[in-house]
């Protein structure tokens, strides 16, 4: 196995061949759209690649991704269709937990039987199931309730206030949970953050509920200011969005995922997705009746004891 920090042309189609075999085998792509979108279109730097070959020929290949201080290193990973039962893919996990160490996340996109049984038997538990919903922005967005107030969140103003609010929302959230300002400045400091797309809903001055918007790609999206831009279709993201518990009910959640839409709408994008754990039952009810339809869904598997 060969661990690369930069693919070459060569070994980058042969990445991106292999990706699309499994993806044609399965019905869904096993990395992450992210991650797809940075193969072809590079960029990604800090990202790791554990490479399997035979031949000439790529039949394993593992995303890794050593850069979250927060939660740790996460990784994806895949086996071609014809190389499959042979236990490549144990082996492919093994290497990447060498390389990651003992807080390594793993992602499985599309929930398959082999995939649970292998980080299973790898010593990983399940401690995840995370729906991925999708809408077109080109259907018709309700209006927004002109009755909530809502702003642009304030950096450098908000800052305090938020992080308290995100903290009681989100108290037993596996990584919303104790967000200190530095969380939130390591995300602001990140290329793809606008701050017109974080949204704040506030009552009698009081933060209330927010929704902060993400989108991936671009018509002219570059990764650094020495790189040539290249164009994908852009896709946005509800990133995060949450409602102060005392405010619950009174529609706050709906009036400013409606305006996080409408912007993302504004700024030329045709399509919306969002990632909700598959018990939150009052967010799927929030969201199939905002147009979203599920798309897929991930797992998160973790190591025992980690």
């Amino acid at each position: 196995m060969k661990l690369l920090e930069h693919l070459g042309t060569t070994t980058q189609e042969k990445v991106l061949a292999l990706i699309a075999d499994a993806t044609k085998q399965d019905g869904i792509p096993p990395v992450a759209e992210h991650v797809l979108l940075h193969l072809r279109y590079g960029g990604d730097k800090a990202a790791r690649h554990l490479i399997m070959e035979s031949g000439d020929d790529v039949i394993g290949y593992a995303h890794i991704d050593l850069t979250d201080e927060i939660d740790g290193p996460s990784a994806e990973l895949v086996i071609h269709p014809k190389y499959r039962n042979q236990k490549l893919g144990s082996e492919l996990l093994a290497e990447v937990t060498k390389i990651a160490g003992n807080r390594l996340r793993l992602w499985s996109h599309g929930d398959s039987e082999n995939a649970q049984k292998m980080a299973e038997n790898s010593g990983f538990k399940r401690v995840r199931t995370v729906i991925q919903m999708r809408r077109s922005l080109n259907d018709p967005i309700l209006e927004t309730n002109n009755d909530v107030e809502i702003r642009n969140f304030l950096n450098g103003i908000d800052n305090d206030e938020w992080i308290n609010l995100n903290n009681k929302i989100f108290e037993n959230h596996p990584e919303q949970s104790r967000w200190s300002n530095r969380d939130l400045d390591i995300r602001i400091r990140e290329d793809w953050f606008d701050d017109k797309g974080f949204l704040v809903a506030t009552e009698n001055r009081k933060m209330v509920a927010f929704c902060w918007t993400k989108i991936h790609g671009g018509h002219s999206h570059a990764h650094t200011n020495s790189e040539e831009t290249h164009a994908h279709d852009p896709i946005g993201e509800i990133y995060i969005m949450g409602v102060d518990p005392d405010f619950s009910g009174r529609g706050f959640g709906g009036a400013i995922t409606i305006a996080a839409l409408q912007h993302m709408r504004y700024q030329g994008i045709f399509a919306a997705m969002l990632y909700v754990d598959s018990q939150n039952e009052s967010a799927l009810k929030l969201y199939r009746g905002l147009g979203f339809t599920e798309w897929g869904r991930d797992v998160l598997y973790k190591l025992s004891g980690s």
